[in-house]
């Protein structure tokens, strides 16, 4: 019997690239610029990434939350448009890779996300370019290990699919299948005979599925393994019967010799 484990969502390495204008648009930034409100912000990025049932359905209302305070933190920063849609993209793909697989990928998340920043931050072009200093790239990395990473088994737990586990046995020594009945009457339409002929051509008994050859099969293992059972727990059974006779007996032995002992006292 063998048993085959497949799992098809082993974490995957990512590249960095520059992603300034990557999911938020300059006409996008216009429109969050001039919301004023906390709930004109939220269905306007309800409207542009579809989250419009963020309300009914917890996942759409985590990401909108995400979303929100990722430009929430832009502004209290002084992000000026092309750095806020950057780090809007860079939140949103660690994210995506991160939810990617029900395996844990943390540090793989993490070394993506330190490549996406200094991505935009060292003058390299057309690798890299430089839209964040120093100081922004330490706020940045706090602000992500302190909300994101911090809260990372929440996220994986909120967004990665429930593993299906397929297991499929093979047994040495089993009978092959039966053909299908459709196979079987292809054959004998090709060799010309009715049912009746073919069926009178066949001079064995009917053959046994694979299913009763393993029946029994298991049957018989079950058998041998009981006899076993059986034959030792005699065995242990007679063993101690043994030791309880022979403990027995020394003490009828000591009780007849201090009886005996008693009698020669009292003569």
């Amino acid at each position: 019997m063998y048993l085959k484990l497949t799992f098809s969502f082993q974490p995957k390495p990512h590249k960095a690239n520059i992603c300034m204008w990557k999911y938020l648009d300059v006409h996008s930034m216009d429109l969050i610029n001039n919301a004023e409100t906390t709930d004109e912000l939220k269905r306007l990025l309800s409207d542009l990434f579809d989250l419009k049932d963020f309300e009914s359905n917890p996942r759409s209302a985590i990401l909108l939350d995400l979303y929100f305070y990722t430009i929430q933190f832009s502004r209290e920063q002084g992000f000026n448009r092309e750095q806020t849609a950057t780090f809007f993209s860079i939140v949103k793909d660690v994210h995506e890779a991160c939810v990617e697989t029900p395996l844990p990928n943390m540090e793989e998340c993490y070394k993506y996300f330190s490549e996406l920043i200094f991505c935009h931050s060292i003058r390299r072009p057309p690798f890299s370019i430089d839209l964040f200093n120093q100081d922004q790239l330490v706020l940045l990395t706090d602000y992500m290990i302190n909300t994101y990473f911090r809260h990372y088994k929440l996220y994986k737990y909120a967004f990665t699919p429930q593993v299906r586990l397929d297991i499929s046995f093979t047994y040495v020594g089993m009978p092959e299948p039966e053909p299908k009945e459709e196979e079987a009457m292809a054959e004998s339409t090709e060799k010309g005979l009715s049912p009746l002929q073919e069926e009178a051509e066949e001079t064995g008994g009917p053959e046994e599925s694979p299913t009763a050859a393993l029946r029994d099969f298991i049957i018989s293992q079950l058998n041998q393994e009981l006899t076993q059972l059986r034959l030792s727990i005699d065995q242990r059974l007679k063993v101690t019967e043994d030791q309880f006779n022979a403990k027995l007996i020394q003490l009828e032995k000591g009780s007849a010799a201090s009886k005996g002992v008693a009698k020669t006292k009292k003569k």
